[in-house]
């Protein structure tokens, strides 16, 4: 029964934080009782979950991280060819980024814990763009491009196109840049 309870409250959990994903993207203000409304839940409920609002917002942070870390890990940035792991990677982060539109704007997380699993998956990408482009490419540059690209295609690209067309968008611009097609 204890494991059956454990899934309850993480359903509840996900539940919670799918809910305040969808009211926090229409209204970043919206309060604890309108999440608990549009979750179908008591704000107790939610309260005895996230002490507080800036605490469930650091929750779905973590979530989203771990599952960004997680789509990076199945591109295997570490054994696959670059090219391959970071559309494989970016493929995988375009159907996840439009879920967590909310909760991943924010350039630095609040919590250092989401903090941290960031840096993780920024590592790993540091280091397939080392592989790429070379030692001496300016991976700052790419890596800021490469995100920029990354966010139109999440959030600006018609709800239509698969992920695998939107990467290798992503990917042929990163690398040659917008050409004219006659």
């Amino acid at each position: 029964m204890g494991s059956r309870l454990r899934a309850d409250a993480e359903r509840s959990m996900r539940a919670i934080m799918a809910a305040a994903e969808d009211v926090l993207s229409a209204n970043p203000v919206a309060t604890m009782e309108q999440i608990a409304e549009a979750a179908g839940v008591a704000r107790a409920t939610i309260h005895r979950r996230f002490a507080s609002r800036e605490a469930l917002i650091e929750a779905m942070e973590v979530a989203a991280w771990r599952e960004i870390l997680e789509a990076v890990h199945a591109a295997r940035p570490h054994t696959a060819p670059p090219l391959v792991a970071l559309h494989q990677a970016t493929a995988n982060i375009l159907q996840i980024k439009p879920g967590w539109r909310f909760t991943l704007a924010r350039q630095v997380p609040l919590s250092p814990q989401a903090q941290a699993v960031q840096g993780e998956v920024m590592e790993l990408c540091e280091g397939v763009f080392t592989k790429l482009l070379g030692p001496d490419a300016d991976r700052v540059w790419a890596r800021q491009v490469y995100l920029a690209l990354l966010g139109e295609a999440a959030h600006g690209a018609p709800p239509e196109h698969d992920p695998d067309t939107l990467a290798t968008k992503v990917i042929d611009t990163l690398m040659h840049g917008v050409q004219r097609t006659a």
